[in-house]
């Protein structure tokens, strides 16, 4: 379901910063725990930008070394994805409080549970839900698959490459 944010109007932009926007008491605490997560990760991101910035390359001459430098920078490439994620997530959730939609499945349009909202304060949908479309495999989530999944190669094969 795809969403559309308002239109911005020329006071918003003339006014300067916005005035905290009105928020259900029945929501602020969540507002405000949300608010809060999204600054940290924001400041996470900035500081893995900056460490990723004035590291200069560290070309190693030593093959396992070189590995492990890729592999180190792979990983936070990855965390820095994940980062990501949790802040559109983390915006998706404040817009739904903001509109008035925050606490309502978006599939079955039924209230979420509120301890999944206390656990989870950025979910979108009810745990039955969620996990019905875990199994039908509507939601991707990043997993390791079974251990027997990876291919396995053998000496002489791996030789012949």
């Amino acid at each position: 379901m795809a969403r559309t944010r308002p239109k911005a109007a020329t006071t918003d932009v003339l006014a300067g910063p916005a005035a905290t926007p009105r928020i259900k008491t029945k929501w602020r605490g969540h507002y405000n725990r949300l608010t809060e997560l999204l600054e940290f990760i924001r400041r996470r991101l900035n500081d893995f930008n900056r460490d990723a910035h004035d590291a200069p390359p560290n070309f190693s001459t030593h093959m396992a070394d070189a590995g492990t430098d890729t592999y180190d920078r792979d990983l936070a490439l990855s965390l820095l994805s994940v980062e990501q994620d949790a802040v559109y997530e983390i915006e998706e959730a404040l817009m739904r409080i903001r509109d008035g939609t925050y606490g309502i499945c978006e599939l079955t349009g039924k209230p979420i549970e509120p301890e999944r909202l206390e656990v989870i304060p950025w979910t979108r949908f009810r745990a039955a839900t969620e996990k019905q479309l875990e199994r039908e495999g509507a939601l991707k989530r990043a997993r390791l698959g079974p251990r027997e999944s990876v291919a396995r190669i053998s000496v002489a094969e791996s030789t012949n490459e």
